[in-house]
């Protein structure tokens, strides 16, 4: 009886000290584990944005490698370790909608990452709002998908009517300025405000937009429009729309030798393969960007500007840079497990109410939401491809590493 006395005296001590440690036989650095947290995923891993949904992908999965090295997202003490449940939506908003909900009824999802583009974010926001969900998303900016009072929906990038601004801005410092502009643009929501905002902008800054048309959003057969912007003889020849689209226009620019002194496209430059695509024809052509390897934020927590680039060559063995849709998507991530750990819960309402209250400034810049959801704080740069075949920031000058090359040549002296 004695030595049963003493064994189970023992046996309470050791079950005390773990208590005391704060963790279990399967825990570290004085945390427990837990369940995974499920986060669900619907993107376009197949159709007309494929491209920029690989790079969206791309930019969730570095977060996914690093925060599980660092034993999972902390609530409160406990490490979760985070599982990405991916769904393949095709690039198409209803079926983007459907496979959201299968991942929150049948996946039991208790989070989301935002898909790729304006529209399926929009399908897929009245779902989140429906469950009562939280979805961060990184890769739809139209400010239309903010503007139904949705409380479950927020968005790291800025907003749409942003995209060109710079572009204009930095074109009325350059030398001679050029004077008149042509504005195409897809027929999406996204698309369209960019192009709005763009030549309201223009007009607002005393360039004259001499021509403006729409084309079906993913129309690669432009050379119509093109022909039609050329006969106006535009200084600048603008795009809003998507990277198929971009590289459409700027081959129709070529062939109709259309001889802007710039071409900017709101989506598209950034990528590696718009310069794939077009080669040498790249040069030049400028694009807006939530992001570059240039700019000098500070983060508070996660990896540094310099650090996160090296681990995206580092993974996925490329000596690109990472594009801003890779970084974004990467921001998005840094959003969700910085609520999880203001709230120290995974309870969807607790994670909502961090989000709505969330201030943090990561290597993508601030992230703050307004009453609507969306990030209208962080500032947006000016990017262009030059003659050395690599992106370059140019504008504001004060992050900018590299000035505009400008004006550009004609097609025939190239």
């Amino acid at each position: 009886m004695r030595a049963r006395s003493v064994l189970s005296a023992l046996v309470s001590l050791f079950a005390l000290t773990v208590a005391a440690c704060g963790g279990s036989a399967g825990s570290s650095g004085g945390s427990q584990t837990g369940q995974d947290l499920v986060i669900g995923v619907p993107m376009s891993i197949t159709g007309v944005q494929a491209k920029e949904g690989g790079l969206a992908k791309q930019g969730y999965d570095l977060w996914l490698d690093w925060i599980n090295a660092q034993g999972g997202v902390n609530a409160n003490g406990t490490k979760h370790k985070v599982v990405l449940k991916y769904e393949d939506d095709q690039s198409k908003p209803d079926i983007s909608a459907q496979l959201t909900t299968k991942l929150i009824t049948q996946d039991k999802a208790q989070l989301l990452l935002g898909p790729y583009g304006s529209a399926t974010t929009a399908s897929d926001a009245v779902v989140a709002e429906k469950n009562g969900i939280p979805m961060v998303e990184a890769n739809g900016a139209a400010q239309a998908i903010f503007n139904n009072g949705y409380r479950y929906t927020f968005g790291v990038l800025s907003p749409a009517n942003k995209y060109l601004q710079g572009v204009i801005d930095m074109a009325a410092t350059l030398n001679p300025k050029p004077s008149t502009m042509a504005m195409l643009s897809a027929d999406d929501s996204f698309s369209l405000e960019v192009a709005k905002a763009a030549q309201e902008y223009a007009t607002a800054k005393g360039f004259n937009v001499v021509y403006t048309d729409r084309y079906p959003n993913g129309s690669t057969n432009l050379s119509g429009l093109v022909a039609n912007a050329k006969a106006k003889n535009p200084e600048m020849l603008l795009n809003s729309g998507h990277l198929a689209e971009a590289v459409a226009i700027n081959k129709a620019a070529k062939d109709l030798r259309l001889d802007a002194k710039l071409y900017a496209y709101s989506v598209g430059p950034s990528t590696p393969d718009f310069v794939n695509s077009l080669g040498t024809d790249s040069h030049y052509v400028y694009g807006g960007s939530q992001w570059t390897p240039q700019v000098k934020y500070k983060p508070s927590f996660y990896l540094s500007v310099p650090d996160y680039v090296a681990a995206y060559k580092k993974k996925y063995a490329t000596s690109d840079d990472p594009d801003y849709h890779v970084a974004e998507s990467t921001a998005a991530c840094l959003a969700l497990q910085k609520a999880i750990e203001n709230a120290g819960s995974l309870k969807p309402d607790k994670v909502r109410d961090a989000l709505a209250s969330l201030d943090v400034i990561t290597f993508f810049g601030r992230i703050k939401f307004d009453s609507r959801g969306i990030n209208t704080y962080k500032p947006m740069v000016v990017e262009q491809i030059q003659t050395d075949g690599k992106h370059h920031t140019v504008f504001p000058p004060d992050v900018a590493d590299a000035k505009p090359q400008y004006p550009t040549p004609t097609w025939s002296s190239r």
